[in-house]
């Protein structure tokens, strides 16, 4: 059963441009600084291992448990998310979301989200390819993909508002590491991206041929071209992108597991007396 925690909202105002806010859940204790700096480590540039393009591929594995102790960033600079997998539930163990004060969009303001237990978060199975899941969390619920290494929150339709803390932010776009631990791997990330942009290709095409045009085969193609702008929207500001590549290299799995999703989904479609879809 998932954890809905109840919120409780405690406020503190700072003498700078940035106002902060943390969400208590019922019973939760005093916030340690120090808890998560062992999670904050960085997790790339390992020179101890001797096959780097091999260890890099390893530790981009779309795997929730994969995941697991590792700091993870909105835009690669914004916010944490923590997460541990426990007991084969994927859980919440930190959660902050940087925005902007309602009242005076000017300045930022940050929402950190803490309880007493870590929040559940409820498997949606993998309905474009990736592994999905779904936090219920008061007045921000929302659901998001896992993959190699990263994070990946749809866009949502309206921001998460914080009425009592005067703040509104939103968790949607890839949620990374620190930039600056993977400028050693950049090659190596594009090596990444290139081998997921052309298997993404193959399968396009392949999906492609089975339909043999139509309203299915527009829609694939529509779809594609969605998930493009919306690449180009997620990595536009995503830190030292220029550097890394890593949010492109992170959105290109997505597509290529999408589109897989898709050509599977058309497989399993029983075949009507006058189809001639190839084999």
């Amino acid at each position: 059963m998932i954890r809905i925690p109840t919120v409780v909202l405690a406020v503190l105002a700072l003498g700078c441009s940035m106002a902060s806010a943390q969400l208590a859940l019922p019973g939760a204790p005093a916030e340690t600084p120090h808890k998560t700096q062992q999670a904050d480590r960085p997790e790339m540039g390992d020179k101890d291992k001797p096959d780097k393009a091999d260890a890099l591929s390893e530790r981009h594995a779309a795997s929730p448990h994969a995941l697991a102790g590792k700091s993870l960033r909105l835009g690669g600079s914004q916010g944490q998310l923590l997460l541990s997998d426990r007991d084969k539930v994927l859980r919440i163990d930190k959660l902050s979301l940087a925005g902007e004060v309602i009242s005076d969009p000017s300045r930022k303001c940050l929402i950190d989200i803490v309880g007493d237990a870590p929040i559940e978060t409820k498997s949606l199975g993998k309905p474009d390819g990736l592994a999905r899941f779904e936090a219920e969390i008061p007045a921000c619920p929302f659901a998001f993909d896992v993959l190699g290494g990263a994070v990946l929150v749809p866009a949502q339709d309206r921001a998460c508002v914080f009425k009592a803390a005067d703040c509104q932010a939103t968790p949607a776009g890839l949620w990374g590491p620190d930039p600056a631990t993977l400028h050693s791997d950049a090659k190596t990330i594009g090596r990444l991206r290139t081998r997921a942009d052309s298997t993404a290709d193959r399968t396009l095409r392949a999906i492609q041929t089975r339909l043999k045009g139509g309203p299915d085969a527009d829609a694939i193609a529509h779809e594609d071209a969605d998930f493009a702008a919306r690449r180009d929207e997620v990595c536009h500001g995503y830190a030292q992108e220029a550097a890394s590549g890593y949010c492109a290299s992170r959105m290109a799995e997505a597509r290529a597991a999408l589109l897989k999703a898709r050509l599977e989904a058309l497989s399993r479609r029983p075949k009507t007396s006058d189809s001639k879809t190839p084999e």
